[in-house]
């Protein structure tokens, strides 16, 4: 007699595939849960660069295109960045969440209106209000840029924290605007065209406290506001 015990409890070929399906859902639901719970940037990239091998990418075409591929994580930037400045503007005092930083981090001071990109910053020594021959170059173009024009024109003096000897930062700073006020005009440009602004030490380009940063500080900042001046007065 023939032995047909178990022979009806045969595994379907389908029921492998499915399990396997299945098994492989599975793991992708259970990475997808790791990968929300990576709070280290270290292990996030460690993992994406494990996957992009696992996957072949280095093989692939997106791999082999000539230039510098952006990393994944590049468009998230703007997005953090954009993040914390909606979180921050609520209610016009929101959540105060540190900025981001990173190589270049020093911005130029803002000022009120909207300039025309004309003008330029000329650099003083630390202690000194006097004009070298690079600064005064760099004048002469400023005053044919913008002579001529209508628009207002304002400078801004600066100094660094470095300790003054016999007067103070602001009077320093001022010193350096008139200076550049007095090469504007014998340069041509009208002086009711020109404003002067002092600092001081406090809008600072650079906040290290080495020399060859403080330097960057000793300066006077000439622009060219969107603002009409009359001349027929």
């Amino acid at each position: 007699m023939d032995d047909d015990e178990g022979g009806g409890g045969d595994i379907p070929e389908w029921i492998v595939t499915f399990g396997d399906m299945m098994s492989l859902l599975l793991t992708f639901f259970i990475m997808l849960v790791s990968m929300s719970e990576i709070k280290e940037e270290e292990q996030y990239q460690a993992m994406l660069a494990s996957m992009r091998r696992q996957f072949g990418h280095e093989a692939s075409l997106a791999s082999m295109i000539p230039g510098q591929s952006p990393p994944m994580n590049s468009s998230m930037q703007s997005i953090a960045s954009m993040g914390r400045a909606k979180r921050k503007d609520i209610v016009r005092g929101g959540n105060k969440v540190k900025s981001v930083t990173g190589e270049d981090n020093l911005v130029r001071t803002i000022r009120p209106g909207q300039d025309t990109t004309v003008g330029g910053v000329i650099f003083f020594d630390e202690d000194s209000a006097e004009l070298d021959s690079e600064a005064r170059d760099r004048l002469q173009e400023i005053a044919a840029q913008v002579a001529g024009k209508p628009q207002k024109i304002e400078i801004r003096g600066h100094s660094t924290r470095k300790p003054t000897d016999g007067f103070d930062h602001w009077s320093l700073a001022y010193q350096r605007c008139r200076v550049t006020l007095d090469f504007l005009v014998e340069a041509g440009i009208e002086p009711k065209r020109i404003r002067l602004g002092s600092a001081g030490m406090y809008e600072p380009l650079d906040k290290r406290t080495a020399e060859s940063s403080r330097k960057r500080n000793a300066r006077v900042e000439v622009l060219m506001w969107d603002e009409p001046v009359d001349l027929t007065n």
